[in-house]
């Protein structure tokens, strides 16, 4: 029978399992993918910043009536006598700011700036975020069927987003639009509108997002988990749904966060043509057309709508990028 080995000084501390049985049960924690990534975004300063921005132009928007109707203010009502006749320009320095009207009044009826970008911004984010959707419901649904299946089903997918991807959107949103100003599907003016532009800008850009999801499908479809729920007897709609998709939502919501600025900012093209959202509605694209011809005069009129899209478009750009980079499992 042989002593037992008597162990000291540091080799009795390098006891893994003496650390271990020592060490509170509290201090070893894991960590969820959802909050891994939480971490990293929070680390990100400038994202932050931006998802701060674009949380408070979703409430300005959401509760842009409810304000007004709180406040009395309305974005059509002329104030003509703060207008100069014979300048065709709000009375006063830049733009006619004052305690009552904060960002000016527009040059030609008097209508308070401030009050026309704050009904603005719901008709802006409505139409990018039902674009948006309508642009990922379609490419996520072809994308990942596209991936999965290949084949002839691939082929035929592809080839369609070849063509909508050929399609002249600029013009063909121009054209469609102003064929249907009077009325159509039981829809007339305002809502009308809306519609239609959804519809445009949603549909003709699904294949965007089609491609990404399509790329990162043909990924996912070779991994270990796919082949074993194939082993289990899975069939192709299970593995679809339950399997691939959870594991495309990271690409999907960075995409959708790039894409809603793009849609913003051709929601305002379409205005600023004049076949976008029609006066006397306010919208960000439709006061740059108003002021084109009055910069000269009242060039804060310019300014303040512009600036408005600009910080808009940059916030959701910094989002998406913040999202990207915490999203990625390859980050540190």
């Amino acid at each position: 029978m042989t002593a037992p080995i008597e162990t000291t000084g540091a080799a009795a501390e390098a006891q893994p399992e003496a650390v271990l049985a020592g060490a509170k049960q509290s201090q070893i924690q894991g960590r969820s993918l959802g909050r891994i990534a939480w971490n990293r975004f929070k680390r990100d300063k400038v994202a932050v910043a931006g998802g701060i921005v674009v949380i408070l132009l979703i409430l300005m928007a959401v509760l842009a009536k409810p304000i007004e109707s709180i406040f009395g203010l309305d974005p059509n009502e002329f104030h003509q006598d703060l207008i100069d006749p014979a300048l065709l320009s709000p009375r006063g320095s830049w733009g006619g700011i004052s305690l009552h009207h904060p960002l000016g009044v527009d040059p030609q009826f008097g209508r308070d700036v401030l009050t026309r970008i704050i009904e603005g911004s719901w008709v802006s984010l409505l139409v990018a975020g039902g674009a948006t959707m309508l642009s990922v419901v379609i490419g996520v649904v072809f994308g990942v069927v596209a991936g999965f299946y290949g084949g002839w089903v691939d082929t035929i997918i592809s080839r369609a987003m070849d063509t909508f991807l050929a399609f002249p959107l600029l013009l063909f949103a121009i054209s469609i639009s102003a064929s249907l100003q009077d009325g159509a599907f039981g829809l007339t003016g305002l809502p009308l509108r809306i519609a239609v532009l959804i519809f445009v800008i949603g549909f003709f850009n699904w294949p965007y997002m089609a491609r990404i999801v399509r790329a990162q499908t043909l990924s996912l479809r070779e991994r270990e988990f796919v082949e074993a729920a194939r082993s289990l007897g899975a069939r192709g709609p299970f593995i679809l749904f339950r399997e691939l998709l959870p594991n495309l939502v990271a690409p999907i919501l960075v995409y959708a966060t790039l894409l809603i600025p793009t849609n913003i900012l051709f929601e305002a093209g379409l205005s600023f043509l004049g076949v976008g959202i029609a006066p006397p509605q306010a919208s960000w694209g439709g006061m740059l057309t108003s002021a084109a011809g009055l910069y000269e005069t009242d060039p804060m009129y310019m300014i303040v709508p512009g600036l408005a899209i600009f910080i808009t478009v940059l916030a959701f750009n910094l989002l998406g990028d913040g999202l990207r980079d915490a999203l990625d499992p390859r980050s540190k």
